[in-house]
């Protein structure tokens, strides 16, 4: 967690790593994504070509009801987890403000609990004292396990650096012909969701938050219902939940296709949100892997980590009231700040009886 990008597939990654060295982290991150994306790239088909259809219209109106309970479970199980002082609730109410009242931007507001919790581990204080790590579950002592509280001995002194640049390669140099040559958005897809891999901490539902505001208010890709579809898409579907991005991205080619068959357009669309979302975890898994024991004994980096931990709590309940806004009510109006306040004459009585049952 204390890289960006989605952490259950660098998790993924690092044990695929421990266990083979680079083969086993190039395929333990390749197969862990591989299922959820065929799966996605298949209802995103679906989607488009049958979401108005009545019974279909249906389904996906329950499930945004789940997504929305999902979503508030999220926040009360991180919470129990991350909120142990005083100072970390203080931080998360801080960080739901900032992103809920104010509109500040997510990586800001990621970036200033990390170095809150960094000046607090300098000077000392216990704010934001994070857990340790014990060894390997099982009853396993850590010389038989390559998940103990060390590095296991074949995975000591072995670089991965030649093998990060490529995959650095990979990532970034096709973004150079992108952003001259192909349609608009094509461009703006790679480049955001590149953005999205170096800026995002904290998990999915913090990530999520991130895309969610950029691809309905900055860009305009898709409409707050259609994120929450694409949201229960993802949580149907095996494979990690960031996995949503792909259906953002198809959406966003879908409708931008230009010349392009509009199907071609959103496959090459949610394929290239795909590589750039978890390449540059192969990236930061390889490039720090042989290092990771060294930064889990850092004091200010394991205290920015829990402060981190703390804000993403607020970040995960203004997406959870960003969702509840816009499913249970058609219309919402400008409030003072960056507030938008419902409009309580077009609630749905059917998506909060829904939502409570979930």
């Amino acid at each position: 967690m204390l890289l960006p990008g989605p952490e259950a597939q660098q998790l993924a990654i690092y044990i695929g790593w421990l266990l083979h060295r680079v083969k086993g982290g190039l395929v333990a991150g390749a197969l862990f994504v591989l299922p959820g994306a065929l799966a996605v790239l298949a209802l995103s088909m679906i989607y488009v070509l049958y979401s108005g259809v009545g019974p279909v219209a249906a389904l996906f109106f329950g499930l945004k009801a789940a997504v929305v309970a999902i979503v508030f479970q999220a926040v009360v199980r991180i919470g129990k987890r991350a909120l142990r002082s005083r100072a970390q609730q203080a931080l998360a109410a801080g960080a739901f403000l900032a992103l809920f009242v104010f509109g500040l931007p997510f990586p800001l507001v990621i970036l200033a609990a990390g170095v809150i919790g960094c000046l607090a581990g300098r000077t000392g204080s216990n704010a934001f004292a994070a857990g340790g790590h014990g060894s390997a579950g099982a009853g396993l002592p850590d010389h038989e396990s390559a998940l103990g509280a060390e590095l296991p001995p074949h995975a000591r002194g072995h670089r991965t650096l030649g093998v990060a640049a490529l995959l650095l390669a990979l990532w970034l140099v096709p973004l150079v012909p992108l952003a001259l040559f192909a349609p608009q958005v094509f461009a703006d897809i790679g480049l955001f969701f590149s953005q999205m891999a170096v800026v995002t901490f904290g998990g999915a539902y913090a990530v999520l938050a991130y895309v969610a505001q950029a691809a309905v208010d900055q860009f305009g890709w898709l409409r707050p219902n259609e994120m929450l579809d694409g949201l229960g898409l993802a949580e149907t579907t095996p494979g990690p939940l960031i996995i949503v991005t792909q259906f953002v991205g198809f959406l966003a080619a879908y409708r931008n296709a230009g010349a392009l068959d509009p199907l071609l357009a959103g496959t090459l669309g949610a394929l290239l949100t795909t590589w750039v979302t978890f390449l540059p975890c192969f990236v930061w898994i390889f490039a720090g892997a042989p290092y990771v024991e060294r930064l889990r004994a850092h004091r200010p980096l394991a205290a920015a980590l829990s402060a981190i931990s703390a804000a993403v709590v607020g970040v995960v309940l203004n997406l959870a009231l960003w969702f509840v806004l816009h499913y249970w009510f058609a219309r919402l109006l400008p409030g003072p700040l960056a507030l938008e306040l419902p409009d309580w004459r077009s609630i749905d009585w059917r998506a909060v009886a829904l939502s409570v049952a979930a």
